[in-house]
């Protein structure tokens, strides 16, 4: 059985994908590791043309902790707008192994929320529209 934390997290995020306006949801899959691992990978594809990818691999050791997590907008010319990512490498970035990434540079950055990669998503969409 699923840890509650784990379950709680992953209703949250199922919530707040399936509350998007003005998407289709590609990919929704979790993926059950462990009754204190998962993996989530989300695909969702914005009526202007946009997409926005989200993986990560989460796990409940004593609180939720983010083994690895990809957080990927770009337009529908494929144009990258942000990307938030783990990966090790921008070692003299003092949040690393955490960054940010948009089309000229790679800055410091947090490691944000769905629900804040969500709502910057929608923000960044909009903009779109009026251009």
């Amino acid at each position: 059985m699923l840890h509650d934390a784990l379950h709680s997290y992953l209703e949250e995020i199922e919530s707040a994908v399936h509350a998007l306006e003005e998407v289709y949801i590609e990919v929704y899959e979790e993926e059950i590791l462990t009754p204190e691992r998962v993996n989530l990978r989300i695909r969702v594809r914005f009526y202007n043309g946009c997409l926005l990818e989200m993986n990560e691999s989460v796990i409940y050791e004593d609180s939720l902790k983010h083994l690895g997590y990809r957080y990927h907008f770009q337009g529908k010319q494929n144009q990258l707008f942000f990307r938030y990512d783990n990966t090790p490498h921008f070692r003299n970035l003092s949040t690393f192994p955490n960054h940010k990434h948009y089309p000229a540079e790679v800055v410091i950055s947090e490691r944000p929320s769905i629900i804040e990669v969500l709502k910057e998503a929608v923000e960044t969409s909009s903009l779109q529209k009026t251009k």
